[in-house]
C-alpha cells in the first residue's frame, strides 16, 4: 500500500472513530442535577406538623438511597436525594419546591407527599416541564396527562378506594345508615365522592357527613355529633392521627359502628396501636403492598429483602410501620425508572420512562398487583385487596380488585 493510500485509510479510520465516539457521546442526555457519576432527586414530606406520621415515607426512601449507592448506584450513577420538611403546608410546600428546582437544581421532584402540597405545586412544576413523579397522594386529579402532561401519581386512586368501600357495604350491609367523617380539602373530598359514586342510587344512605379541618387539635366533637345521628357504619377519611383519634373516641362512648379506615391510615404502627388494639378489632380497609408483621410473608423473598434492607438501613424503623414500607415501594420505582433511562437522563426522557412501566413488580406489593403506566393512563397502582385488622395484624380477605376510575378526558 503506497503512503497516500496508508493516509487515506488512517483518515478514514480516525472518521469512524471520531464518528462512534460523537455517536456514543450524543446518546448522553443530561437534564439538569444528572451527570456521568450522580443523579439529584428532590422531595417534600412532613417531618413535622400535624401529618407527621408520614415522615417516615421520606426517611425510607433516604435509607433506600443510601443501600442503592453503596451497591454502586443506578447505571453507574450515585442518587443525591435531597428531601426537605414542609409541615403539610402549602405555602411551604412551594417554598421548599423552587429551592429544590432553582437552587439544588434536581433533574425531578420525586414521591412529594399529601394533596395539598401536590396541588400547591402542580401548576409550577408543569410550567417548568420538572418532572413531577410518583406522587405520595392518591387524589385523582394526578391522573390528568393531557392537561399537566409532568405529573404522575403513584398510590391507588382515593376515588377507586371509595367505590371498592362502597362496594363492600352494599353486599355485607345492604340497607346501613352511614356517616363519613372527612378531612375538609381535596384528600377527604376525594374519598368522599368515591364512596358516594360507588353507592350511586343508595348513596341517600349516607345520613350524615361531617368535615374536620387540618388545625383542629381534636376530632372529638365531630365523632359525638356523628353518633346522635345513629348510624351502621362510620367511614373514616381521615389522615394518620385524626384516624387514631376517631377510633379511640368510638371506645370511649361505648359506640360499635362498623368502621371503614382508608389505605393511607391503616398502619399498625401510627393508628392501630395508638388507638388500641382492643378498638380497632373488625375496622375494614384496603391495600396494595404487603404487611411487615404478617407472618404469611415471613418466607417471601420480597419481604426477606425487606427485613434485609431494614436491618442494615433502618434498625431504627419498626415493622409496623406501614409509612415505611410505602417510602420503600416508591424508592424502588424510582430506581426501576432511573434504570430505564438508561444514558438519556434529560427531563423529557424520565417522563417518557415513566409513562412506559410495563407489568412492574415491586418485592413490597401484594402478588398479583403490577405497575402499570402509558401515555394515557399515569395511574400506576389500579388494584386493591380488603383486609380487615384482628388481634394485632390486619388480614387479608376476598379477590385483588381492580379500580374503575377512568382518566379526566374532554379540553
Amino acid at each position: 500500500m503506497s503512503a497516500l493510500s496508508r493516509s487515506i485509510a488512517t483518515l478514514a479510520a480516525a472518521a469512524l472513530l471520531s464518528a462512534a465516539a460523537g455517536q456514543a457521546m450524543a446518546q448522553k442526555k443530561y437534564g439538569p442535577g444528572a451527570s456521568d457519576t450522580e443523579v439529584k432527586i428532590g422531595n417534600i414530606v412532613p417531618y413535622s406538623g400535624p401529618a407527621s406520621a408520614y415522615g417516615s415515607v421520606g426517611k425510607a426512601q433516604e435509607a433506600y438511597f443510601k443501600m442503592i449507592n453503596d451497591k454502586g448506584g443506578i447505571n453507574g450513577r450515585k442518587i443525591v436525594y435531597i428531601s426537605n420538611d414542609d409541615a403539610y403546608s402549602p405555602p411551604k410546600s412551594v417554598e421548599q419546591t423552587r429551592k429544590l428546582v432553582e437552587s439544588d437544581e434536581v433533574l425531578f421532584m420525586f414521591s412529594p407527599l399529601g394533596t395539598p402540597s401536590n396541588t400547591a405545586i402542580q401548576k409550577y412544576l408543569n410550567a417548568k416541564k420538572v418532572p413531577h413523579l410518583f406522587l405520595a397522594s392518591g387524589a385523582t386529579k394526578w391522573n390528568d396527562p393531557k392537561h399537566f402532561p409532568w405529573t404522575m401519581g403513584w398510590l391507588p386512586s382515593y376515588q377507586s378506594e371509595g367505590r371498592i368501600y362502597a362496594k363492600y357495604l352494599m353486599k355485607e350491609k345492604p340497607d346501613a345508615k352511614i356517616a363519613v367523617l372527612y378531612q375538609g380539602d381535596d384528600f377527604g373530598k376525594d374519598y368522599l365522592k368515591g364512596l358516594k359514586d360507588g353507592l350511586g342510587a343508595k348513596a341517600s344512605q349516607v345520613v350524615i357527613e361531617d368535615s374536620y379541618e387540618l388545625t383542629e387539635p381534636t376530632v372529638d366533637s365531630h365523632i359525638v355529633k356523628i353518633k346522635a345521628a345513629n348510624p351502621d357504619v362510620l367511614v373514616i377519611f381521615a389522615t394518620p392521627k385524626f384516624a387514631a383519634q376517631t377510633i379511640k373516641k368510638v371506645a370511649e362512648l361505648a359506640w360499635k359502628p362498623m368502621m371503614i379506615v382508608p389505605n393511607v391510615s391503616a398502619s399498625t404502627g401510627s393508628v392501630m396501636k395508638p388507638a388500641g388494639f382492643e378498638n380497632a378489632q373488625g375496622i375494614v380497609s384496603a391495600s396494595y403492598a404487603k404487611d411487615a408483621t404478617d407472618k404469611q410473608w415471613e418466607n417471601d423473598p420480597g419481604m426477606k429483602a425487606y427485613y434485609e434492607f431494614m436491618e442494615k438501613y433502618a434498625p431504627q424503623a419498626s415493622r409496623a410501620d406501614s409509612s415505611f414500607m410505602t417510602g420503600y415501594n416508591i424508592a424502588e420505582t424510582v430506581a426501576v425508572l432511573i434504570k430505564q433511562c438508561g444514558d438519556d437522563l434529560s427531563r423529557e426522557n424520565v417522563m417518557k420512562q415513566a409513562a412506559n412501566l410495563k407489568d412492574v413488580q415491586l418485592g413490597g406489593l401484594l402478588p398479583g398487583i403490577k405497575l402499570n403506566t402509558s401515555a394515557t393512563d399515569f395511574a400506576p397502582i389500579e388494584q386493591l385487596q380488603l383486609m380487615k385488622f384482628q388481634g394485632e395484624n390486619w388480614k387479608l380477605f376476598g379477590d385483588v380488585i381492580e379500580g374503575e376510575v377512568a382518566a379526566p378526558t374532554g379540553g
